[in-house]
């Protein structure tokens, strides 16, 4: 079900703070039309962390309203506290969910075995298939390939989005873990090595701008057309890049501002990008040809 590429998708926010339900139904048309292979709301790059419980529910409604059977809908369901999660994994079920991605538990840093009981206690609350989030840059925890190995032994627990950056560990992951199991990528500048080594797709930050585009490159990369994936990867590896000039998803909504998307609003402990940094991601964007006006003279 969830192949290719999904985006995790930010969400808009209008100037007095409130949740922007009609950008966001368009940013959902935009990525449906553009050929999506699945719908990613409520992780991290969407400020899960700062949505109210009925807010996140209404996201994801959304999301599914617009999305009307037509790509598959993972919504986010994470944290570090698991009956809380799993209450929540309930309520997306009800609402139609069609799986959930659930980032590792932070600060707390779990040990391995934690991880484990932690995601099986999860399964087990659950019918929906689950994508293990891993990000240890962010959470401070590592999902070791011999855990995913034992969670992937549970039916519903589908795959992972491996965000560690190390791909010697990734091809242990998929060393170990079954084909049926899939391995996604975390960062958008390495799916196509993750994708050689045999993962299945990726879960992309630049999905929300370039939505066609890393569909893509992971589509040339499940059809080992390498070539043809590194061709749209080397033209789109600076707006990868810059994307991340600054904390996730503060650029990548400054850039989705300025291609006239969404406000540039962000909930805090997130703020606006500094000058310096709106300056790269605009001058990205301008070489892109992503701006408005720069696409109105071409």
């Amino acid at each position: 079900m969830f192949l290719g590429c999904g985006t995790a998708l930010v969400t808009p926010f209008q100037k007095d703070l409130s949740l922007d339900e009609a950008a966001l139904r368009r940013l959902v048309r935009r990525q449906i039309a553009a050929g999506i292979n699945f719908l990613v709301p409520c992780g991290t790059t969407g400020e899960s962390p700062t949505l109210s419980r009925a807010e996140h529910m209404r996201v994801v409604e959304i999301t599914l309203e617009e999305a009307k059977g037509k790509v598959p809908v993972a919504a986010g369901a994470g944290g570090y506290n698991t009956a809380e999660v799993i209450h929540l994994a309930r309520e997306l079920e009800a609402l139609g969910a069609d799986g959930l991605l659930s980032v590792t538990p932070y600060y707390n840093r779990p040990t391995q075995e934690g991880l484990y009981q932690h995601y099986k206690a999860i399964a087990a609350g659950t019918r929906l298939p689950i994508i293990v989030y891993s990000v240890q840059g962010r959470t401070g925890v590592n999902v070791e390939a011999g855990t995913l190995k034992r969670l992937a032994e549970i039916d519903n627990i589908a795959g992972v989005k491996e965000a560690s950056g190390n791909l010697a560990q990734i091809a242990a992951i998929l060393n170990q873990v079954p084909d049926r199991f899939a391995v996604l990528s975390g960062d958008d500048a390495v799916t196509i090595p993750v994708m050689a080594l045999g993962g299945k797709g990726v879960i992309s930050t630049a999905g929300n701008e370039i939505p066609a585009e890393m569909t893509e490159i992971a589509r040339r990369c499940l059809a080992n057309d390498f070539p043809g994936a590194r061709e749209v990867h080397r033209r789109f590896l600076p707006l990868m890049e810059v994307n991340f000039v600054e904390t996730n998803p503060i650029p990548v909504k400054a850039a989705m501002a300025l291609m006239g998307l969404l406000e540039p609003v962000w909930r805090l402990p997130l703020v606006p990008p500094a000058p310096a940094s709106l300056a790269r991601i605009e001058n990205v964007l301008r070489g892109l040809a992503m701006l408005p006006s720069a696409r109105a003279a071409s």
